[in-house]
């Protein structure tokens, strides 16, 4: 099975490239539901690739300046550790609890539904502090904010590879006067660090399967230099709710709730069916506010 990773990694890498949205977290369940990995193996797979795959684009925002080096510092601080604690968890679950795929795929179902709860609050949520394109100092309040973010996320990224793309740029939406473009960077350069730290650690313990990665990033790395050269003209909603949406549900799946196969088809049809009407009606609508990268 080769070719189907391939083509999983230039998918991934199309969306994010074409629409500046993170779609790594959709990695672990495809992994899991689609290819039938073992939740521990989905997980380091996953984040390993991610370190790579991100590497990419940190390089890019670092050239860009849009990468704000003393709040990636004070995140990556507390986060850098706690994503080694997570891995050390997944590790003590592998070889001490008879379950402990059971265990850990609850982990990644709940993790996901909160990622997509995420994807869908950058939607809706209102700016914490208003974007100002004036350097910005850090407060002691700040690194406390930044250090208790890292620790908190840290830890549930090393445990089950969902949020490095979601959970710290929503925390810098709410509490750092940043612009979007420097949120973004930030949050790409930092998750890059954050993911290579988790990653080793994970390869360390052999929870990664290089076949599966090397081929992954033969679709994953062309399609986002390729794609990100153009723009989806879609509404933002449209890109987050269905990423989110397909989250939660992924989620639901993994924590096998009743009739789950049903939830999961039934859901992802009503997802397509609604967001196509609703992009639909607002593509014609006239010209959509240009789309804010996150």
């Amino acid at each position: 099975m080769t070719w189907q990773f391939t083509l999983t990694g230039l998918g991934l890498g199309l969306i994010v490239g074409l629409t500046g949205v993170g779609g790594g977290s959709l990695m672990t369940p495809i992994l899991i539901i689609v290819f039938g990995f073992k939740p521990t193996y989905a997980v380091g797979t996953d984040i390993f690739h991610g370190a790579i795959f991100k590497t990419f684009g940190a390089i890019r925002h670092r050239r860009l300046g849009t990468v704000h080096g003393h709040l990636t510092l004070w995140l990556f601080a507390a986060s850098g550790p706690f994503a080694i604690a997570g891995v050390a968890l997944s590790w003590v679950l592998r070889n001490e609890i008879s379950n402990a795929q059971t265990v850990l795929g609850y982990a990644v179902g709940a993790a996901l539904i909160g990622g997509g709860g995420g994807f869908l609050a950058k939607s809706f949520v209102s700016r914490g502090v208003q974007p100002s394109a004036a350097p910005f100092i850090m407060s002691g309040r700040d690194k406390a904010i930044a250090l208790a973010t890292g620790a908190v996320f840290g830890f549930i990224v090393g445990l089950t590879s969902v949020g490095s793309g979601t959970y710290f740029g929503l925390v810098m939406v709410l509490a750092y006067p940043l612009t979007m473009a420097r949120i973004v960077g930030t949050d790409i350069f930092h998750a890059a660090a954050l993911l290579w730290i988790a990653g080793v650690g994970h390869l360390i313990i052999g929870d990664v399967d290089l076949h599966a990665t090397a081929w992954l990033l033969t679709g994953s790395v062309p399609g986002i230099l390729i794609s990100s050269r153009y723009t989806v003209k879609v509404p933002d909603l449209t890109i987050r709710g269905g990423l989110g949406g397909i989250l939660i549900l992924s989620g639901l799946k993994l924590l096998n709730v009743p009739a789950a196969n049903w939830v999961l088809g039934i859901g992802i049809g009503v997802l397509i069916i609604v967001l196509g009407i609703y992009t639909v009606r607002v593509m014609r609508a006239g010209p959509r506010v240009p789309l804010e990268q996150a």
